[in-house]
Formats: C-alpha cells, structure tokens, sequence
C-alpha cells in the first residue's frame, strides 16, 4: 500500500473502503497511486474518500444510490443475465499507458471494444489537479 499511515483498509472481499478518519492525514499519495483516479482528498475534512458502490447497501442485495437515484439511468446496477440481452458488451479490461489492469467492475462498451484507453488526468477533479499542478 501507498499509504504511510495504514488508514486505507480493503474488506476480506477485497472491497478498498475509504480512509480511517483518525488515522488519514490527506498526504494524497492514494490519489496519485491510483491508475483509476478514484480515490479524492476532501481538504475541509483533512481525509481520503472514495466511492465504495455503497457497500452498506450492495452487501444486503440493495443497488447503491448513485443507480438508484440516476434520471438518465446512465448508471446502472444490473445482473448478469440482464447484460446478456444489450448490444453493448462488459468490459472490466483497462490500458493505462503500457499497464493493463482487470478489475471486478465492469463498463458497458461497444461490441468490439477489447479493453478501454484511460489517462486518469482526463478523470481527476479540476481542484485536485489544479492543488497538485501548484509549486509549493
């Protein structure tokens, strides 16, 4: 792990939950060591914190909120036998720079598509790029 005061912890599932309160001091080196862009340092409270697909809810059969609550249904939590019936295809295949990284997650791509092209610059918050692109 990239993080010098153990506070990012991953559940026997394999789950990485955001950072332990007492233990986070918002150094930001997970943000940087993630090739997903996922984790953000949250300055008003000093602490890393990173989508967790609601595991309070996924863990007893419940979609997370952010599906629950899409108007679009741009995000969707689904089971696999309702994947199989779209034109799209799962991926969970993804090519950062030379590194290729398979994860649990999956992305709806097109049909053709064998793995998704990501640079986590083009993903990062503007504050957050902005905060590290500053000399200190």
């Amino acid at each position: 792990m990239v993080c010098p005061a153990d506070a990012i912890k991953k559940g026997d599932d394999g789950i990485v939950h955001s950072s332990l309160k007492p233990r986070c001091i918002g150094c930001s080196n997970c943000v940087l060591a993630c090739p997903f862009g996922i984790p953000k340092i949250f300055p008003e409270y000093e602490q890393m914190m990173k989508c967790d697909m609601c595991y309070d809810r996924t863990s007893v059969g419940k979609k997370p909120m952010c599906a629950t609550v899409c108007p679009s249904q741009a995000l969707s939590y689904v089971r696999p036998e309702e994947i199989a019936k779209r034109r799209e295809k799962p991926n969970n295949v993804f090519q950062f720079g030379n590194q290729k990284i398979v994860t649990r997650v999956h992305m709806m791509v097109p049909a053709e598509t064998d793995a998704v092209s990501l640079d986590v610059l083009d993903y990062m918050w503007e504050e957050s790029y902005a905060a590290f692109s500053q000399p200190q």
